[in-house]
């Protein structure tokens, strides 16, 4: 946790710039970088009957950190992923708690 999952770009952009946005992301949440996970949906969007580009999306799915580590990753993001000349793109930051979170079927933390 973190997990960011792309859609409606283009795979190839964000194994280009994985390695820089995830030393930042992990510099940012204090974590290490092996952490977070990232994950591009093959999508197909239709408009109007006709097959369109998939508007650029990211959900980030983590614990809670607060506002300003929030919007220090989103404006990282934010950032790596215009550097691939995508002119817009939004993100949604979904929060998980870690008292539902279960690895290997045990409660996280326990």
């Amino acid at each position: 946790m973190p997990q960011l999952i792309f859609r409606g770009i283009p795979a190839e952009g964000i194994r280009a710039i994985s390695v820089p946005l995830v030393e930042e992301m992990a510099a940012i949440c204090q974590c290490g970088t092996d952490n977070f996970t990232l994950e591009c949906l093959h999508v197909t969007a239709i408009f109007d009957g006709k097959y369109t580009d998939s508007y650029p999306f990211i959900d980030v799915w983590w614990f809670e950190r607060g506002d300003e580590v929030r919007d220090k990753m989103a404006e990282a993001i934010d950032r790596h992923v215009r550097s691939l000349d995508i002119p817009e793109l939004e993100i949604s930051f979904r929060v998980g708690r870690e008292d539902n979170f279960y690895m290997n079927g045990r409660r996280y933390g326990s």
